[in-house]
């Protein structure tokens, strides 16, 4: 990979609290300040990994030995034992050095996360020991095949004296880089169920074909199985936690926050190092012109504002966690969760709008050559346009719109397959 010659592009990795914000806990800067050295080296090689189209291993090498994986891990347990406030916050800032790394790994946190608010026993003992010393873990869950809503045709089947796994996923996101994979299919009595698998055992093969225009670097392909083996007993999907969905959209908020920070930053270093301006111009420089620094000023703004819904977010997410270790009834607990779904499903719908519009306006306080490939300021909207396409807003508007009205409580997962067409 060549060295990295636009990094005069990119953002401060952190603006200071004053700017977006106050910190979510007192210990978040003590956190935080950890893992800020591998964000900035993350960050100096994020232009020329986008150019290159360089998956990257290193970066995920640098967060794993930093036990960035662990942050959710309690402390007792080797981990950090960070609250999901400072989690996400945390994210938004590793989105504002490269938005492809907290999107590769939020199946991580995601199989942590489930773990980590898990009853006392074997299995969580020993996947708690694999996540404090460092091991990643992916997802494989969706699948493009001819499965219908609500199943998989990926099979978890006896195989010897264990579990074996056969079948094809995709958007099996940052699986390329991980020790471990989450996988989601149907049991042998037709029970939907999860295992996980080495991610490098026989009959295991990640292939890197996912060619969207954005997150290009999250290896979001595809993943085959033949007869991989599986550790330990099957868990139903049913056994997880209840509050995943509004946890993963949180993480894609998280995301989403950190790509217009980072969009921030950049349109301000442009037009502050910007010398040639227009005959027409209001200002004898970009950043003396009132009108281009109206341009910046907004895109801050909305930075500031996805931020704070960001935390609001995160607040709803982790009442949700404490809801499940708490020893709250089942009907206590189902209403924190309704109640985390539709704050995740309003904090969606506008918190995407602001950053596709941050990253849409900075290219009015810039000319032409703000376009050239090799800046890739075009990449804020394409990523925030990718991570906004998944579990689309205008179904999360409605979800809202139904509870609001009619008081229907929102669905808990969000599947994708075929329906089948009515006969005639």
């Amino acid at each position: 990979m060549s060295e990295p010659d636009a990094t005069r592009w990119a953002a401060p990795l952190a603006a200071p609290w004053t700017a977006w914000g106050t910190p979510p806990s007192p210990r978040y800067e003590t956190l935080a300040a950890r893992f800020r050295p591998v964000f900035a080296r993350i960050r100096e090689w994020a232009l020329a990994r986008e150019r290159e189209r360089d998956l990257p291993y290193a970066a995920i090498a640098w967060l794993k030995e930093a036990r960035f994986g662990a942050l959710r891990v309690p402390e007792d347990e080797g981990g950090f034992g960070a609250s999901l406030p400072d989690l996400f916050a945390l994210l938004a800032e590793l989105g504002q050095a490269d938005s492809n790394l907290p999107q590769a790994l939020r199946n991580h946190f995601g199989f942590t996360e489930d773990t980590v608010g898990s009853p006392a026993g074997p299995r969580r003992t020993h996947w708690i020991e694999r996540l404090a010393a460092g091991d990643l873990f992916g997802g494989a869950w969706s699948e493009t095949g001819t499965a219908a809503v609500g199943t998989f045709e990926t099979r978890i089947h006896r195989s010897g004296a264990g579990w074996g796994l056969t079948g094809r996923k995709y958007y099996t996101t940052g699986s390329l880089f991980a020790d471990w994979i989450d996988v989601v299919g149907t049991g042998e009595a037709g029970e939907e169920t999860s295992v996980v698998v080495p991610a490098k055992a026989p009959g295991v093969e990640i292939i890197d074909d996912w060619d969207g225009f954005g997150q290009r670097l999250t290896a979001s392909g595809t993943a085959l199985f033949a007869d991989a083996p599986a550790i330990g007993e099957p868990l139903p999907t049913a056994e997880r936690f209840p509050y995943g969905p509004a946890f993963f959209q949180a993480v894609h908020l998280a995301t989403l926050t950190g790509i217009a920070r980072a969009a921030a930053g950049e349109v301000a270093q442009a037009v502050r190092e910007r010398a040639r301006t227009y005959s027409h111009a209001a200002g004898a420089r970009p950043s003396a012109d009132p009108q281009v620094l109206q341009v910046v000023g907004r895109v801050h703004s909305l930075a500031y504002a996805a931020g704070a819904i960001n935390q609001q977010a995160a607040q709803a997410v982790q009442r949700a966690y404490e809801a499940r270790v708490g020893g709250l009834s089942e009907a206590e607990a189902q209403t924190i969760n309704v109640a985390a779904e539709i704050e995740l499903a309003q904090a969606q719908s506008v918190l995407t709008g602001l950053v596709l519009d941050a990253g849409t306006i900075l290219f009015d306080a810039l000319g032409a050559s703000a376009t050239r490939r090799g800046l890739a300021l075009d990449r804020h909207w394409r990523n925030a346009r990718t991570i906004a396409s998944h579990n689309p807003r205008i179904f999360k508007d409605r979800v809202v719109g139904d509870y609001a009205v009619n008081g229907t409580e929102p669905p808990f997962q969000w599947k994708i397959g075929r329906v089948a067409e009515p006969r005639a």
